[in-house]
């Protein structure tokens, strides 16, 4: 047995160490351990604040999740509080949160998980002239074309299609060749290129695919601009409890919104369409055919035995979730409920609702800190539900090694700054995944009655994979492949998303509705002494959840489960192991001494430790601040 620790997992958002037991002769990960190694402590910073401010603060948690922390704030204070959000101002914040899933998923392939499947020192073997041919084949083979019909084709043209010549990828693989042979890999110098799996793929999709991570550097900046325009800057933009901060006119140029600004937002949409059809599905569907033919069907993990998913894109208007005001009830896409036992089949597959009652169970949804660096008071039991959670810090160390220096982690003791949430006392999987796990498994019990446009299309997603791959859906969905594939069709559902809910958009402002905001119980003398609310969003990493609980005009208490925390939670000794922890022991390791499929299987989560990293020393003092800008400012 080799005791393995990969620390830190780079190329993701935070700081995440692993440790993994590896059996030398079969390459059987036989334990795992994932740990978040910074605390979180910004629910201790919502204390006693304004709870129409908690968005500013809260979404500060990340700057890569950016508005996903914000519009789940804004519904907590809202389900908490009764209000009811315009027309308009639901729109958009769907169109804000379709826009975000789709650019995050660009990045999280091309320049976050891309390189674990294809090598730019594979690509200086490459054809230039195959490379071009190769190209064509890809869009002509894998391009799936599934979009949503369009109430309104402001589109001249199709703008933005993958260059296909034999120059341009010789200038590509030149320009590689030169990095190669200066030696500057920078931050993929330390890397393990000579490992098989890079060997899988012929060498022209190399060099296709490096071409595209240098592309999508450029285009996938352009396509969040309709965060810049109504919510005023990205990352991290506006919110307001009660709808949205953008006034609108569709005849004064000077408005904030105004016609020329929505066209700004449409050009947008239609790009975030093209780059998901031309380039990322295409380019993801041609990696794992390859794959998939391979045998290379692991890494499944939790998503075998059970998935969570909340659901998105309320249609309507809505007055809570939690509360009874018809959320769950106005989904677009209505993926809120547990799965069990996918991989058995989808026959021996058990579904679960996820219901408003649910959410206020203290049985159905918890979290515990039994191998977590926190404590509970023993009066408050081994797990709490989020508007009773503590975060009370604890830490005691690794196994072996210093607090400052570890060697081993104490699997048997505490090893963590993540929380673990449970469902009815399990741990579930989340993400893209379990968002089309959910949905299929719904369809196939009969569960799923008239399915929306974008359930339709979820369908149809998995069948058209389902056949190109030649595997049935409950095989390489639970997967590594199928975990990095939904993530892709997620993209592509969210660009749709996108369309829709814009061309929305211009059918209401036509009618003359330019309300974006309900100021009705803005003032805290409208609210209830006590009150408590919960926003969820399928956020681009998974289900995600904020709990408020408002006492006298003031924040009470504040409790984010965000998807990671799911996903990267240590064990439970009842339960088990997490997400993280069970992919790597159900994942094949080649050489323990070149173990790229461990961060590979971690990084086809799109982990966001960020969610965790919040530090302050035992003083409350800011630790350090470290500027990236030249001239100071």
């Amino acid at each position: 047995m080799q005791h393995v620790v990969v620390d830190p997992i780079t190329r993701i958002e935070g700081h995440l160490r692993v440790e993994v037991t590896v059996d030398e002769t079969t390459g059987t990960v036989t334990d795992a351990i994932s740990s978040g190694t910074a605390w979180r402590g910004l629910e201790l910073v919502m204390k006693d604040r304004d709870p129409r401010d908690a968005w500013a603060y809260i979404q500060r948690i990340c700057g890569v999740c950016t508005t996903a922390h914000a519009l789940a704030s804004v519904r907590s204070v809202e389900d908490a509080l009764g209000i009811a959000i315009p027309l308009n101002a639901n729109y958009i914040r769907n169109i804000m949160a379709a826009t975000l899933t789709v650019q995050d998923h660009l990045i999280h392939f091309y320049h976050l998980h891309a390189l674990d499947w294809v090598s730019p020192v594979e690509a200086l073997n490459a054809d230039p002239a195959k490379t071009a041919e190769l190209q064509v084949a890809v869009l002509n083979a894998y391009r799936l074309d599934l979009k949503v019909p369009e109430e309104v084709n402001t589109e001249a043209y199709p703008h933005d299609f993958p260059a296909a010549t034999p120059q341009y990828f010789a200038s590509i693989k030149a320009k590689v060749q030169a990095i190669v042979a200066s030696g500057q890999l920078g931050i993929f110098s330390a890397h393990w290129w000579d490992h098989p799996d890079y060997k899988l793929l012929p060498p022209e999709v190399h060099l296709m695919a490096v071409a595209h991570y240098l592309e999508m550097l450029d285009k996938q900046r352009e396509i969040i601009t309709p965060h810049v325009v109504f919510g005023g800057k990205n990352p991290h933009p506006h919110y307001v409890v009660g709808g949205v901060p953008c006034a609108i006119s569709l005849t004064d140029g000077n408005a904030p919104i105004n016609t020329a600004r929505l066209a700004i937002v449409d050009r947008a949409v239609n790009m975030a369409r093209d780059l998901v059809n031309n380039y990322y599905l295409p380019d993801l569907v041609a990696i794992g055919v390859i794959y998939a033919k391979a045998g290379r069907v692991d890494g499944g993990g939790l998503a075998r035995e059970r998935v969570m998913a909340f659901g998105d894109y309320p249609l309507n208007g809505y007055s809570g979730t939690s509360n009874g005001g018809g959320y769950f009830e106005n989904l677009l896409v209505r993926s809120n409920g547990v799965v069990e036992n996918f991989a058995q089949g989808v026959e021996k597959a058990v579904f679960t609702p996820i219901t408003a009652e649910d959410l206020k169970s203290p049985d159905i949804i918890s979290e515990g800190v039994e191998h977590a660096w926190y404590e509970y008071p023993e009066s408050a039991g081994k797990d709490l539900h989020p508007w009773k959670g503590i975060t009370k810090d604890k830490f005691t160390g690794p196994k072996t090694g210093t607090p400052t220096m570890w060697e081993t982690l104490n699997e048997g003791g505490k090893y963590s700054w993540l929380k673990t949430p449970k469902w009815k006392g399990k741990l579930c999987e989340v993400g893209p995944l379990a968002h089309y796990i959910v949905i299929y498994t719904k369809a196939a019990k009969g569960q799923l009655p008239d399915p929306t446009w974008a359930e339709q299309m979820m369908l149809k997603q998995i069948e058209v994979v389902s056949t190109v791959l030649g595997v049935p859906a409950h095989v390489w969905m639970p997967t590594m492949l199928g975990r990095t594939a939904c993530r892709c069709l997620d993209a592509q559902l969210a660009a749709e998303v996108n369309k829709f809910f814009f061309d929305k958009l211009i059918a209401n402002l036509k009618t003359g509705d330019t309300t974006t905001m309900n100021n009705e119980k803005w003032t805290p003398d409208t609210w209830a002494p006590e009150c408590m609310g919960v926003g969820l969003y399928e956020a681009p990493r998974g289900g995600l959840s904020h709990w408020v609980c408002i006492k006298d005009g003031k924040i009470d208490n504040y409790q984010c489960i965000v998807p990671t925390t799911w996903n990267a939670c240590p064990r439970d000794d009842k339960a088990g192991h997490g997400a993280y922890e069970l992919a790597m022991m159900t994942t094949h390791v080649a050489d323990p001494t070149k173990p790229l499929e461990i961060p590979k299987v971690i990084r086809s989560f799109d982990p966001c430790l960020a969610c965790a990293t919040h530090m302050y020393n035992a003083k409350g003092e800011e630790i350090h601040i470290i500027s990236t800008d030249p001239y100071g400012r």
